[in-house]
């Protein structure tokens, strides 16, 4: 015998009992549990749609522009994808596309002898030297001058 609340009533016990008999999974707990509450509604679904589509793409352009420069820029892409994938399948996608391009290049690189490494750094480190420079000369700060003008003195 289930004790019924004078507020509820008979209701919500005849909804718990066919619940407890039901082969539906219950509700599902913490974050997802919290999506799914939103998704619930029309209203909902739309507005978390919008804003993680928003987050994701700020994260994802974000990590574009950082790519060139030393830091975190691809794992801020990769980041902003996971992000996206939450509600977006062609986002799911392309995050399992670079997973898969990433592992193959890594298991390449993994392959490869002492010789091939070492150009591959080189190659990466000159990259990145060009565009740290170009960068700095666009904001009007000339390393290579600098550094004559100090070594000149």
């Amino acid at each position: 015998m289930t004790i019924q609340s004078s507020d509820t009533g008979d209701a919500d016990v005849i909804k718990r009992g066919a619940a407890d008999r039901s082969g539906m999974p219950g509700r599902r707990r913490g974050i997802h549990g919290w999506l799914d509450g939103i998704r619930s509604t029309r209203t909902g679904a739309l507005t978390l749609k919008i804003v993680v589509g928003v987050i994701g793409t700020v994260m994802v352009v974000g990590g574009l522009i950082m790519v060139p420069f030393p830091g975190p820029g691809w794992l801020v892409v990769f980041a902003g994808l996971a992000v996206l994938a939450t509600e977006f399948h062609w986002a799911h996608k392309l995050l399992e596309f670079g997973k898969r391009v990433l592992h193959a290049w890594t298991e390449w690189y993994k392959r490869q002898g002492w010789t091939v490494r070492i150009v591959v750094l080189a190659v990466t480190l000159a990259a990145a030297g060009l565009i740290v420079y170009l960068g700095l000369r666009t904001v009007g700060f000339d390393v290579i001058g600098f550094a004559l003008n100090y070594v000149h003195t």
